[in-house]
């Protein structure tokens, strides 16, 4: 069964907000279900929606942010996949695309999916919607791991014990992606990086051009309230991806069952 039947689309009028309309109506018609279009900006009632709705997806536009809004807070699309309990895809026109319209009818054309993975329980979830999406649309996946550069850092600070730690983180990473490359079920290329972990995942769905990025979402209670936050290498992802980004939470929303249909989606 495809994993999404219903999406919620929250409607912010911008021009970007059309390609997020897009999806959602290529996975609606897809997976047999319904568009839920919603007016409402505030994260925290979208995210109330997608329960009461009985929501599979959300499809969100990313807007251009100057210099001001980059250091004073996050914007209404990360609050959205922050708050919200089921995947949130994340579209920033232009980017590479694979839903092509025609007749009315949305194809999906994915050919490339490119999971990031960190093996922790967070990431769980993601691995596990990447390969089934991978295996329904045959589609080539990905999978790649990065180890972040601040273990060089330790190294050089520490040499007698940091080295010794990265050759073991090395060596654990090499051993779970061989794991994963034979248990998903279809073939997984697996990829292993080292540096700045948004910018290795970035370079590397670039090469390969990827159609899709998927990655776990684990978030973090904000300083400054009780709002829930993404991590910053999850945001620098999203903000600097090629592709449209599909953010899963541990604890996404996935039900068989139609939401209230406020918007009838045709059927292929």
């Amino acid at each position: 069964m495809f994993p999404f039947r219903n999406i919620l689309f929250p409607n912010d009028l911008s021009v970007n907000s059309q390609a997020a309309l897009k999806y959602a109506t290529a996975f609606a018609q897809h997976g047999h279900g319904s568009v839920v279009s919603l007016s409402v900006q505030d994260a925290k009632e979208i995210a109330q929606a997608a329960i009461d709705e009985d929501i599979d997806l959300i499809t969100v536009a990313m807007r251009d942010r100057n210099r001001l809004s980059l250091a004073f807070g996050s914007s209404t699309a990360e609050d959205i996949i922050a708050e919200a309990p089921c995947a949130v895809l994340a579209v920033r026109p232009p980017q590479r695309d694979f839903v092509e319209q025609q007749d009315g009818q949305f194809d999906i054309q994915l050919k490339r999916v490119l999971l990031a993975t960190n093996f922790r329980p967070s990431s769980v979830a993601a691995t596990q919607l990447a390969t089934q999406m991978a295996n329904q649309l045959g589609a080539e996946l990905h999978a790649v791991y990065v180890i972040g550069d601040y273990f060089d850092q330790i190294s050089v600070m520490f040499p007698e014990g940091g080295l010794a730690a990265l050759t073991r983180l090395r060596s654990y990473v090499q051993e779970r992606m061989a794991h994963l490359s034979r248990s998903g079920g279809s073939a997984v290329a697996t990829h292993i990086g080292e540096g700045r972990p948004y910018q290795e995942v970035v370079k590397l769905a670039d090469t390969l051009q990827a159609d899709l990025i998927v990655i776990g979402t684990a978030v973090h209670g904000s300083l400054f309230g009780s709002s829930q936050v993404l991590g910053s290498e999850i945001e620098r992802v999203i903000r600097n991806a090629p592709c449209p980004v599909l953010c899963v939470p541990a604890a996404r929303v996935v039900t068989p069952l139609p939401a209230r249909v406020t918007q009838i989606v045709p059927q292929t």
